[in-house]
């Protein structure tokens, strides 16, 4: 449907209100915001998520996503849906959300969270939005739970590196960098110089020693990208026992609830590296 077509079907005025309940016809614009929304709120309610939400490789909820109309971030999409509220990332959609702000719809923007506690903030900040918000604070306490049960490791923590699909070591930022510290590790990026975001190659990272290799698993590494890591030359050559694990991208790369399943796996990574000590 054209834009000019969706806007014609579409009723004219102000976005429609809430109803007691809460809106009724959410439509989320941003992955990160899919897969909070659909822990939150019956498919009933949703009358929109991205086309990223029902993929396996992109989305920790895909089977949530199932049978609910996807977009892929296009005003005339999502003004043919008359939604009560919309849900967008402030680096996503940019284009057709400014529309939809111009054309009087709800509009809530969401940033990109460095932090567990901004992670946390931020669900109740959809959870409120979605007139949910006692599911928010549920979803905040599972995730605490989750992690409270993790043990907390011996002394002295092993040193850990995370490797991106195209075998370069980075810090990804803060949120990583505190996930690990929960998981009890020691990343090393810092020490390599990898401030915010940028690469180390494998080959420079493995000279720094790490105990422990975490690989960013996506759609296009799969499974076998691991194996690949400990028969890598700068490896072997090292002559040494490096744990190299799998963490996969539709666990860390949004945040939201599925990060308490990141921690776990790299908590159970460490625990595993302390087993094998001698």
């Amino acid at each position: 449907m054209s834009l000019a077509l969706a806007l014609a079907a579409a009723p004219a005025g102000a976005a429609p209100p809430f109803s007691k309940e809460g809106p009724q016809r959410i439509v989320s614009l941003n992955l990160c915001a899919d897969q909070v929304l659909l822990r939150l709120v019956p498919k009933t309610r949703i009358a929109s998520v991205t086309w990223l939400a029902a993929e396996p490789h992109s989305s920790s909820v895909p089977d949530l996503a199932q049978g609910i109309a996807t977009n892929q971030g296009l005003a005339e999409e999502v003004i043919g849906l008359d939604p009560d509220l919309i849900l967008a990332g402030k680096y996503t959609a940019r284009g057709a959300v400014g529309f939809l702000n111009r054309h009087g719809r709800k509009v809530v923007d969401l940033d990109v969270p460095e932090s567990l506690a901004a992670t946390k903030i931020q669900i109740m900040q959809i959870a409120d939005a979605a007139g949910v918000a006692e599911r928010g604070a549920d979803l905040i306490f599972e995730m605490e739970r989750k992690m409270a049960r993790l043990a907390p490791g011996a002394s002295p923590r092993p040193r850990a590196l995370m490797l991106g699909p195209n075998g370069f070591a980075t810090s990804y930022g803060p949120l990583v960098d505190e996930m690990m510290e929960r998981a009890g590790l020691i990343n090393i990026a810092a020490e390599l110089g990898a401030a915010g975001r940028a690469n180390i190659p494998l080959e420079a990272a493995v000279l720094a020693k790490p105990d422990i290799l975490i690989v960013d698993t996506g759609e296009r590494t799969g499974p076998a990208l691991a194996q690949e890591i400990l028969e890598h030359p700068a490896i072997r050559a090292l002559k040494r026992d490096i744990k190299v694990v799998a963490l996969p991208s539709n666990l860390w790369t949004c945040a939201g609830p599925q990060l308490a399943d990141a921690v776990s796996v790299l908590a159970e990574a460490r625990a595993n590296w302390e087993r094998a000590k001698p």
